[in-house]
């Protein structure tokens, strides 16, 4: 399986280094099975940090490797998902003992419905009610340095 990593520069060598933002699944190396995705995080990050080039990593995991990881899998965007998101994007402690975290991400068009939904305007079944309609990418938080070891780097691909 290929997983691509966004950034502003190449990453090689991934590591875990505490985000300075609140991300859906805490901090973590966050990779993606889709290209376009980690184009746009690419993008994004040179626009946010204002310095390098945008630059998608690619890597190869064997899916057998996983074997011995504990991983948390979520599968859509229902109420399981939104909590744990929702306290992740608070800063709140979220007991997880995974070595990697699989679920949809939000992009710019589910944000406003989460914000809504963080905010307390939307209740939890009317923002799973509207995240319903959208497709919605996903997003692997790569959590402990075992996790890391499965990463396989290939090459860095300007976007």
């Amino acid at each position: 399986m290929l997983l691509y990593h966004g950034s502003n520069v190449e990453v090689s060598e991934p590591r875990l280094i505490p985000s300075e933002r609140q991300l859906d699944f805490s901090n973590g190396f966050y990779v993606t099975t889709d290209y376009n995705q980690a184009a746009k995080w690419a993008t994004s990050k040179v626009m946010r940090k204002r310095t390098g080039r945008a630059s998608v990593s690619v890597y190869e995991v064997v899916e057998s490797d996983w074997q011995s990881l504990a991983i948390l899998r979520f599968r859509k965007a229902d109420e399981e998902w939104l909590r744990f998101v929702n306290a992740n994007r608070h800063g709140l402690t979220v007991e997880c003992d995974a070595d990697v975290v699989m679920g949809p991400v939000a992009n710019d068009n589910t944000m406003p419905v989460l914000n809504l939904y963080f905010s307390g305007v939307y209740t939890e079944q009317e923002a799973l009610r509207r995240l319903l309609t959208q497709k919605l990418k996903d997003q692997l938080a790569f959590k402990t340095a075992k996790a890391i070891r499965t990463l396989v780097f290939r090459e860095c691909i300007a976007p």
